[in-house]
């Protein structure tokens, strides 16, 4: 990184409204629903910097499997809260690919949630295999964004 130039790195926004059906009985959105959204938001992000995910599986014959997940609960989400998915990739590394999440409530833009995924590249056969270059290098300069 030369003189004068900051790392930011490439942040995706995508927006959800809490459907009844993701709450429990206290009106508070179920734990597991917020890994949905970090799914919503990575294939936002994904799409935002012209990978089509759907594409990769047909072309390419190969997927990106969730091997480890996080998440950290700060506030409760209730029925009809928009909410606000922040969704960056963190870090690429061969097959490996790190994507870190915030959701925020949109009202007040207060912290919900933050986490982070880790994923493999797998073939169809589910074995781990190098990431297609095209992904790679756009995935990448979304990890590594630098700005003058």
């Amino acid at each position: 990184m030369g003189k004068g130039e900051t790392v930011q790195r490439v942040v995706g926004e995508t927006r959800v409204r809490v459907r009844y059906a993701e709450t429990d009985q206290m009106g508070v959105v179920y734990h597991a629903n917020y890994l949905v959204w970090f799914e919503v938001g990575r294939v936002e992000l994904m799409r935002q910097r012209g990978l089509d995910y759907k594409r990769m599986e047909i072309e390419e014959g190969c997927g990106i499997a969730v091997v480890e997940a996080t998440a950290r609960y700060k506030a409760p989400a209730r029925y009809d809260d928009e909410l606000i998915v922040e969704t960056a990739v963190l870090q690429v590394r061969g097959p490996v690919v790190r994507f870190g999440y915030r959701i925020l409530r949109a009202e007040d833009r207060l912290l919900l949630c933050e986490g982070e995924t880790r994923h493999v590249v797998v073939g169809r056969d589910m074995r781990r295999r190098p990431m297609p270059k095209k992904y790679a290098a756009l995935l990448g300069a979304a990890a590594s964004h630098t700005q003058a």
